[in-house]
C-alpha cells in the first residue's frame, strides 16, 4: 500500500497538478498587472453583469486571501478575493465574471451545477472516510471493506468529473458577458480567456488525479485480474 508499481500512474497528472498551480498562479499574477480599459474593479464589474442580468437577490463580499473567490448558491453570495475586489486589472474582472458565470447557473438550473450541489455531502463525506477504508482493508486483509472504500471513493471522481463542465461553461458565460456587454475590449478577450483557461486546468488535474486513484484502487485489489 505503501508503495506499489501502480503508483507509476498518478506520476503524470501529479506533474500536471504541480503545472496547473503553477500556471493559475502565474497567469493571474501576469494579468493582474495590467489594467483593464474600462478601469472599474472586480467587484463594480460583478455587480453591474448581475444588476443587467436581472439578479437583484444576490450579494458581493470580500473574503481574505488570493484566489479565494466562490459563489455560495445557498445563500446567493459571490465572495470575492482581496486580489479580485479592488482590483481593476484584467485578471480580476475576468474571475469575477467567472463567479457571476456561476450566479446564472444557479438561476437558470444548469443542470451540472444543480448534480454538483446535490453530491456535495457525499463528496465531502467520501473524501474523508474512503482512504482509511481501503487502507484498513488492505492493510488488516479485510478486502471486502477496502472494497467499500473505493465504491466510497467513486463519489469523489464523479464530483471531480461533474465539476469541469461547470466550471468550463461559467467561464464561456463569463467572456461572453464581458465581451458582449462591452466591459472589454477584443484586444482583452485573448487575456481574460488565458486567465481562466489557467483555472479551469486545475479541475482537469485534480478530476484526473482522482480518476487515476481510483484506477490504482481497482488495481490493487485486482479487479483488472484473471481469476
Amino acid at each position: 500500500m505503501f508503495w506499489d508499481p501502480t503508483l507509476i500512474l498518478l506520476i503524470p497528472a501529479l506533474i500536471l497538478a504541480g503545472w496547473a498551480q503553477l500556471r493559475v498562479q502565474t497567469t493571474f499574477g501576469k494579468y493582474s498587472k495590467v489594467a483593464s480599459s474600462r478601469g472599474i474593479t472586480g467587484a463594480e464589474m460583478a455587480a453591474t453583469l448581475l444588476r443587467r442580468g436581472g439578479l437583484h437577490s444576490v450579494r458581493i463580499e470580500r473574503v481574505p486571501g488570493n484566489l479565494t473567490d466562490h459563489y455560495d448558491p445557498r445563500s446567493k453570495v459571490l465572495r470575492l478575493s482581496d486580489s479580485v475586489y479592488g482590483s481593476n486589472s484584467i485578471a480580476a474582472l475576468g474571475v469575477a465574471a467567472h463567479e457571476v458565470g456561476h450566479a446564472f447557473q444557479h438561476e437558470t438550473n444548469y443542470l451540472p451545477l444543480g448534480i454538483r450541489n446535490a453530491i456535495v455531502p457525499v463528496a465531502s463525506f467520501a473524501s474523508s472516510a474512503s482512504f482509511p477504508l481501503i487502507l484498513i482493508g488492505l492493510l488488516f486483509g479485510l478486502p471486502d471493506l477496502a472494497a467499500l472504500g473505493v465504491i466510497i471513493f467513486t463519489a469523489v471522481v464523479a464530483f471531480q468529473l461533474i465539476t469541469l463542465p461547470v466550471e468550463f461553461n461559467a467561464s464561456s458565460r463569463a467572456v461572453a458577458l464581458l465581451h458582449s456587454g462591452g466591459h472589454i475590449s477584443t484586444q482583452e478577450v485573448p487575456m481574460v480567456k488565458k486567465v481562466l483557461g489557467a483555472a479551469a486546468l486545475t479541475y482537469v488535474a485534480a478530476a484526473l488525479v482522482s480518476f487515476l486513484n481510483l484506477v490504482r484502487f481497482l488495481l490493487i485489489l485486482g479487479v483488472f485480474g484473471d481469476d
